[in-house]
């Protein structure tokens, strides 16, 4: 088989997303059950967009976990890396939805979920080191023995072109922001790519203006770094570039996949070879359109999807 488009690590789960908006979960009767996780959702999304993804994770041995290999294989991820573990069930995801921009999130893996049980020796050294994209978030690095396999990866792969770090900062994760602060600054001397929003930033550099922030990532090694500042749109730097995209305005629905759909779509224009501006535009317009829409993983436009929406926008 030739090499993948990309292999993330990480986080998997069933979303349980609520069909009644703008009422908390105690009034909440009815809802319907998505595929999860920030990690597997960016599988999915550069799935979508034609790109050859697989995800390393893990399961519970439960129903739940049957759901989530065949939801994968439905959305065209490759599940060889998506394997059971005796213990912990699959973790389960609740939020509540107040639009246009609360979104409460309850995470159901306590206290610790499959995906943080795996272990250095199970990471596919040869899909980790050939793939066009290695992709990890922050979450993964909280736990132990989740924390060595990431580093096992990341060593096996040697920070190879399109190392990807999304900084994903949850601090209901984390004993307290110190830790993730520490295991975060690791982390970045092992990727040519970072990922965050400003808060995630402060954690991860101790800067939370977007400049000073983007500047700090690149100090730390990184050829990239894109820092998500909400209504301000994204901003994006390199050594010798730095560019900022404006939001594509949407209605919103839920914003919480958004960062996911940004992440797939940033995958596919990183492997296009697209200039920075055009990666970046593509990419908002991607998150833009699943804040629009209630799901996260089935929500992930194709590419003629953002396409449409693109030039409808250069048409005006």
């Amino acid at each position: 088989m030739t090499a993948y488009d990309l292999v993330a690590i990480g986080r998997v789960g069933v979303d349980l997303y609520p069909l009644e908006h703008g009422v908390g979960l105690a009034e909440v009767r009815h809802f319907e059950k998505f595929l999860g996780g920030s990690a597997t959702n960016v599988t999915v999304a550069a799935a979508r967009h034609g790109r050859r993804a697989a995800i390393i994770t893990r399961t519970g041995r439960d129903a739940f976990g049957g759901y989530v290999n065949k939801a994968l294989r439905e959305f065209g991820v490759d599940d060889a890396f998506c394997t059971p573990v005796d213990g912990p069930p699959t973790p389960v995801t609740f939020c509540e939805v107040f639009p246009p921009d609360d979104f409460p999130l309850y995470f159901y893996r306590y206290p610790t979920a499959p995906d943080l049980m795996i272990e250095p020796d199970e990471i596919p050294v040869d899909a980790v080191r050939d793939a066009a994209v290695f992709w990890a978030t922050g979450t993964g690095l909280s736990q132990e023995p989740s924390r060595s396999a990431h580093f096992a990866a990341w060593q096996a792969r040697g920070r190879r072109r399109h190392t990807i770090l999304d900084l994903d900062y949850r601090p209901m994760f984390w004993p307290d922001p110190a830790q993730a602060a520490t295991q975060v600054g690791r982390a970045l001397e092992h990727v040519t790519v970072a990922v965050g929003n400003r808060e995630e930033c402060a954690v991860a550099v101790g800067e939370t203006d977007p400049q000073r922030a983007a500047d700090a990532l690149l100090e730390r090694g990184v050829e990239l770094a894109i820092v998500k500042q909400g209504p301000k749109g994204v901003l994006a730097a390199t050594a010798d570039e730095r560019i900022e995209v404006a939001p594509f305005p949407v209605d919103v629905v839920n914003g919480l996949g958004a960062g996911d759909a940004f992440g797939g779509a940033l995958v596919h224009g990183l492997i296009a070879g697209w200039d920075l501006r055009r990666t970046l535009t593509f990419a908002n317009v991607a998150g833009a359109i699943v804040a629009s829409r209630l799901e996260c993983s089935s929500a992930m436009p194709t590419s003629a999807e953002v396409d449409a929406l693109l030039a409808g926008q250069e048409r005006r």
